[in-house]
């Protein structure tokens, strides 16, 4: 019996030796992994090595992922996790629109780039008013007596506008052009509140300050679709008259409207792709092979890589100094105000007031800087945030330097209130503005925990101290929220109207929250101009007194370790439901974007007061 249990004792302990042994030597495996991959990522960040450029051929601008004005990860950064992440992480990645740009009017003057190649296949688009800037650079391009063309499997809108751009448009034979229009979709939650037994106390001044409908309704109200249809209106008729006259066609050929598309497709047997060519939105249908050998003809043949001469859009070196990422010293400032406005410090997707009140205070104290232009390209958010914002650059106005506002898709709520101080605000015809107004959002559970039994009690020195998420909002709390709200609302209007020398009643007109585009807010007075971001940099120099100027980009520059756990951070928060979104109907991915738009909101509500200048239906635009 001592036998056998010598025995039996002796296999588990050999057994246990055995997986202690695994277990280090798959954590020694793993942390050896780690050295590797974080030495492979210090190299990439620190390698300065570009890739040249060809010695005849092709700027391909195969686009993947989104345009913004500010990337939250720089460009190396983003190389290295695709290249970990594989390539399905392309369809998140954000590209510069100033950097692009940049690029394209390099590549006009390159003698070794003989034309364009737009491979928009895996581009997801973009704000209105990028795309239209973009748009300007292509032509530019054309202008200078090289050609574009253009290739796509199925245009989707943003796709295809940019498309329209080129001298020739080629479509696969199995393809199409989906031009369908502009929606607004968002999620209302009155019903699922009040099943959940949540109490939504929500405070507002504004007729049109829709941002807080979803806790107080199930659908929109008459008011707030009526003001949504007239700028969502405006949004495809600037669309349709774009592409329709880079097309040579009218408006009408380009949008039947839905019968008529039906009545097209019917004509065609069906035949999406023929189609579009009848129409002309397309010049000519072809496979992608065939479209290679076309090039091939224009731009020879690169016989290494077995493809047309080219250099990808990621692999063409910008000068020195060049882009949003350039830090070099220069005479204007610029510094972007690119995402909803929290309280404190920038995140990743996200404008904190503090981080962006120092840039702004950096460069009042820089000697050399003689202008500021504000980048605006967001949809507000906390009203302490944004104050702290506004109140920066009113003492860089304040010590002499002009302020120039360049409004890119949305400069609404938060996002109008930093740009008051401005001597001048520049926005394009689609940049959505306005939406002068302020809410307040508290919610208690108190009913939803006495449905399972659990209630709150205890004393206080007075209502206002009795305030907590699990008790019942005080009536004098409430009161008080009220009038913050209005207050601020006030302080707001008069903002406005000081800064844009009109009456407080005047501005109150146009206020109330309702969302105007660029061309109205023109005429209500709200902008001084219409234009794009080179409009802003010549009406800075012009009140700077600056004839040569040169910009200088002032963004916030994370340490190596935490932009290598955003970039992981971001990734694995994003690849779940992008992977989800890809096995989905349509539909369904809507819905689910529609809920991670909803959670992000809420992720944005940090204002101490509770109290928010944010417009939700600006950024949500399909």
């Amino acid at each position: 019996m001592r036998i056998l249990w010598r025995i039996i004792a002796g296999f588990f302990r050999w057994t246990w030796r055995l997986l202690n042994f695994v277990r280090e030597l798959v954590m020694n495996l793993f942390f050896l992994f780690l050295l590797l991959v974080g030495a492979g990522i210090w190299f990439q960040l620190n390698s300065d090595t570009p890739a040249a450029a060809p010695t005849q051929g092709a700027l391909r601008i195969d686009l993947t992922g989104v345009i913004v004005d500010k990337p939250s990860m720089n460009d190396k950064l983003s190389k290295l996790g695709r290249e970990l992440l594989g390539a399905g992480s392309d369809k998140l990645r954000e590209n510069s629109l100033f950097e692009l740009v940049d690029a394209i009017r390099q590549a006009k003057g390159d003698g070794n780039i003989t034309g364009i190649v737009l491979d928009l296949r895996n581009f997801a688009g973009g704000d209105q008013p990028s795309l239209a800037w973009i748009g300007k650079a292509l032509r530019e391009f054309r202008d200078a007596g090289k050609p574009i063309y253009a290739f796509g499997d199925v245009y989707s809108q943003p796709q295809y506008y940019l498309a329209s751009f080129a001298n020739k448009i080629y479509l696969a034979p199995q393809g199409g052009v989906d031009l369908h229009g502009f929606a607004t979709n968002g999620l209302y939650f009155k019903s699922l509140l009040d099943k959940l037994d949540v109490t939504s106390h929500v405070f507002r001044v504004g007729t049109y300050k829709s941002a807080v409908e979803p806790f107080l309704r199930d659908d929109m109200s008459p008011a707030a679709r009526e003001a949504d249809s007239r700028w969502i209106g405006e949004l495809w008729q600037n669309y349709l008259n774009t592409v329709a006259g880079n097309r040579q066609i009218t408006p009408q050929q380009l949008f039947p409207g839905a019968e008529g598309i039906i009545a097209g497709l019917q004509q065609n047997g069906g035949d999406s792709a023929r189609y579009a060519l009848h129409n002309k939105l397309v010049d000519e249908l072809s496979s992608a092979a065939a479209f290679d050998a076309a090039m091939i003809k224009v731009f020879g043949y690169d016989a290494q890589r077995k493809d047309f001469n080219s250099i990808r859009i990621y692999d063409y070196p910008l000068r020195a100094g060049a882009g949003a990422g350039a830090a070099d010293s220069g005479n204007i400032a610029v510094i972007a105000v690119n995402g909803a406005i929290m309280d404190g410090e920038e995140t990743n997707g996200a404008v904190g007031g503090d981080t962006t009140a120092q840039q702004i205070r950096d460069a009042r104290l820089n000697k050399a800087v003689k202008a500021i232009i504000l980048r605006v390209n967001s949809p507000g958010g906390s009203v302490t945030a944004s104050e702290t914002i506004r109140a920066e650059l009113a003492a860089a106005k304040a010590a002499g330097k002009p302020i120039v506002v360049s409004m890119g898709g949305m400069a609404a709520s938060g996002g109008y209130w930093v740009s008051t101080p401005a001597d001048f605000i520049i926005a394009s015809p689609s940049t959505l503005t306005g939406s002068i107004g302020i809410f307040g959002v508290i919610n208690t559970v108190e009913n939803s925990l006495s449905r399972i039994g659990v209630h709150s009690d205890g004393v206080a020195t007075s209502p206002l101290a009795d305030v907590a998420a699990t008790r019942a909002l005080p009536p004098q709390v409430q009161q008080m929220m009220q009038i913050t709200i209005e207050h601020g609302y006030k302080n707001f209007v008069d903002l406005v109207a000081a800064s844009r020398k009109q009456t407080p009643e005047a501005i109150n007109r146009i206020a109330q929250g309702h969302v105007w585009t660029g061309s109205d807010a023109k005429q209500n007075g709200l902008v001084d101009a219409l234009g794009d971001f080179d409009d802003a940099v010549s009406q800075a120099a012009t009140l700077a007194k600056v004839r040569a100027p040169t910009l200088v980009w002032y963004q916030s520059e994370p340490g190596w370790f935490d932009r290598v756990l955003n970039r992981f951070d971001s990734s694995a928060r994003a690849l779940l439901p992008a992977a989800v979104s890809a096995w989905l109907p349509p539909p369904a991915a809507s819905a689910l974007n529609d809920f991670r738009q909803a959670s992000d909101m809420f992720s944005y509500m940090n204002d101490p007061q509770h109290r928010y200048a944010f417009c939700l239906t600006c950024g949500d635009v399909r």
